[in-house]
């Protein structure tokens, strides 16, 4: 492997003295001029090539522009999320602790940090699917530059643009970075981390260790403990490959782990030490604590699948368990092209740098990156509780730097017989499974398939011999493995980009047999002409303030399967016009079911109240509030269907259904029903 400068190690032999150098006439001092900003941005480093910086820069606007195209076919996406940017745009209270609407009712079931770039966008920009969307793809951007600064600083610009490129063309991360759930921000935050753990590693600065451990605590407010799936990784690698003293080490984790608890626990303590009675109820407990959200619902009951308030888990619910989950029918297409590939070069790097000094950062970086990447699929592949395949996009900024990094410093070395080898064997499962991948949907694109196993098996075999090829055709055999490698994946992406989606649960690419979804959907994939009815949301392109128009054609939707509960609800000209007219309540009416609710608040602009939470199934409001804000003349209307709970049973949201039934006036609203509690039956029949 080339020979690479470490960070000197204080615990061994202090370095000699430099020589005196013989005398000379000293010069005379320069005056250093620094460059003007724009043209040090323009030029990046003088060490670097001059084409770099302007690459670097147009690969961010590339990526940019191609996941800003046709953003706004997807229209509100996940309502449920919509909803609570929309709040959060009119009310800071709303704005802090994420609720789903305005007047407070119940927030959503995560924290509301991944909210906030979304509602300041919608604060300037108004209510429409570009100020909500447009955030997230600006996230896609920085999580790119990031990545390219990780690997560039060691590795390389070709290693940098290697790992952007893979980045940019994984089909779960065009689908993630241009929808509005949270894991766009926990992907940018953990390649955030990972860099600046990699820093902290150079030269052992407990500065940039304290940074990685902000970030973390950061994206604790993203996602909760998925932010600390990587910490025994970051914490492991620094501990033992750190260029200190063990003593300086460990003081720095523990200043990192301060940072940690500040940057997430400011606002755990605000929420549990606010009195319970002027704050919105957390969304996804059941006993109104944000700890327990987040040890049961998003914690442990991730883990074991039992999650109370739940409607799935227990493994089966949300698809088998295994070391096969990330490559079967409904995951391996959305994230698992390259992983292959990435495990190989990961296994062979790491073999190259095993008699290097401790201290070597590509050792670490490999570590840190590969790490990253096996301890999320281990947790991904045997968690029993709840789990969609959008999540592996947290899987996306650790494989692509493998990638990058592994590629160019095995070409380095492929003058070793078995160097050769390991590039060829990594060409030759990317092809074999990215045939596997594209057989799955034999409709789609039938003829890609033998292109990515042929060109990938003569690309590999090219690369046994490359050393005996001329710099043109060993060249043809690089670019040749490179296409192969990518043509699956990125046709994937291009046509996820093609279509909207929205929904509670999306998926990237084509419909595949036995999964879910396939071009945005989620239980149910689009129809022979392509289309679905995407509900409660405005039509492509749509900027008007309330959300007006119906779904743009050919549009899909997600979700799939179980009403209200994963994909609101349609929301006719009618209905919206009542609501409008209701703005002088609190709560313009209530709804059973968050996504439920979330249609008519989005539509209509007002507050309504998402009864039962995101399931339907917290017990918040009781019957007894309930009855109390009716009576209070808060609430004008209830919105029959939606939620898990919506139609009648024993829980909160039944309960709450079978007296509003049983004691007011039902008002048919076009398609829609509703009951108008100002107007009890008893007023209305004596």
């Amino acid at each position: 492997m080339t020979s690479t400068t470490t960070p000197h190690d204080p615990t061994s032999t202090p370095a000699p003295p430099p020589t005196p150098v013989a005398s000379a006439a000293p010069r005379p001092a320069v005056p250093h001029h620094r460059p003007p900003l724009l043209r040090r941005v323009w030029r990046g480093r003088p060490e670097d090539p001059r084409w770099v910086r302007p690459a670097f820069l147009g690969a961010l606007v590339v990526i940019g522009a191609l996941y800003t195209w046709n953003l706004t076919s997807s229209g509100y996406a996940n309502s449920f999320y919509s909803a609570a940017v929309q709040a959060g745009s009119e009310s800071w209270k709303a704005f802090f602790f994420g609720s789903l609407d305005a007047s407070n009712a119940i927030t959503v079931d995560k924290p509301p940090a991944s909210l906030w770039p979304m509602s300041l966008s919608v604060r300037l920009l108004g209510l429409n699917s570009f100020a909500i969307l447009f955030p997230e793809v600006l996230m896609a951007v920085a999580t790119a530059g990031v990545l390219y600064a990780a690997v560039r600083r060691r590795f390389g610009a070709g290693a940098g643009f290697v790992t952007m490129t893979v980045f940019a063309l994984t089909p779960v991360a065009a689908l993630m970075f241009r929808f509005n759930n949270p894991d766009a921000s926990l992907a940018l935050l953990m390649a955030l981390a990972v860099h600046c753990t990699l820093r902290a590693l150079e030269r052992a600065r407990a500065r940039w260790l304290m940074w990685a451990g902000a970030v973390i605590g950061l994206a604790f407010l993203v996602k909760t403990l998925q932010a600390f799936l990587i910490l025994p990784v970051l914490a492991l690698v620094y501990l033992l490959l750190a260029p200190t003293t063990v003593r300086k080490r460990i003081g720095h984790l523990l200043l990192a782990g301060l940072a940690m608890v500040v940057a997430g626990g400011w606002w755990v303590a605000a929420v549990e030490l606010w009195p319970a009675s002027s704050r919105p109820y957390i969304g996804g407990s059941q006993n109104n604590s944000f700890l327990e959200l987040t040890f049961g619902y998003n914690g442990l009951g991730r883990l074991n699948g039992e999650e109370t308030g739940s409607v799935g888990g227990g493994g089966r619910g949300w698809g088998e368990v295994g070391w096969d989950r990330m490559f079967n029918a409904s995951v391996g297409g959305q994230i698992s092209w390259l992983i292959p590939a990435a495990l190989i070069l990961l296994l062979a790097a790491l073999w190259l740098v095993r008699e290097a000094p401790r201290t070597d950062t590509a050792r670490a970086a490999f570590l840190l990156w590969g790490g990253s990447l096996l301890i999320t699929m281990v947790v991904f592949s045997f968690m029993q509780g709840i789990f969609h395949e959008y999540y592996v996009v947290a899987l996306a900024p650790y494989l692509a730097p493998l990638i990058g990094m592994g590629v160019v410093v095995l070409w380095e070395e492929r003058s070793r017989a078995w160097v050769a080898l390991a590039l060829a064997a990594a060409a030759t499962a990317t092809a074999v499974w990215g045939y596997v991948l594209l057989n799955r949907t034999p409709d789609y694109l039938p003829w890609l398939k033998w292109p990515v196993l042929v060109g990938g098996l003569v690309a590999a075999l090219g690369l046994v011999f490359v050393t005996r090829l001329g710099r043109p055709l060993a060249l043809g055999v690089v670019g040749l493995g490179a296409v192969a490698s990518l043509a699956g994946p990125t046709a994937y992406s291009l046509s996820t980009l093609d279509v909207g989606h929205t929904g509670s649960i999306v998926t990237a690419g084509p419909a595949v047999e036995g999964a879910r979804g396939g071009f945005g959907g989620g239980g149910n994939g689009p129809n022979p002409q392509g289309e679905q009815t995407a509900q409660g949301a405005p039509p492509a392109g749509a900027f008007n303030r309330n959300g007006t128009g119906g779904p743009p054609q050919g549009r899909t939707g997600g979700g799939g399967g179980m009403g209200g509960l994963l994909d609101g609800a349609e929301v006719g000209t009618e209905a919206r016009q009542l609501l409008a007219d209701s703005a002088g309540y609190t709560w313009a009416a209530a709804a059973s079911g968050a996504q439920n609710a979330a249609s008519y608040q989005l539509a209509a602009g007002v507050p309504v109240m998402a009864i039962g939470g995101f399931n339907s199934s917290d017990p918040s409001p009781t019957l007894a509030q309930f009855q109390r804000y009716v009576a209070d003349g808060k609430i004008h209307y209830y919105i029959t269907g939606g939620g898990f709970d919506g139609g009648g049973g024993d829980g909160t949201s039944g309960q709450i259904a079978t007296w509003v039934e049983q004691n007011f006036t039902e008002v048919t609203v076009g398609t829609s029903t509703f009951y108008d509690l100002t107007s009890p039956v008893s007023a209305t029949t004596g």
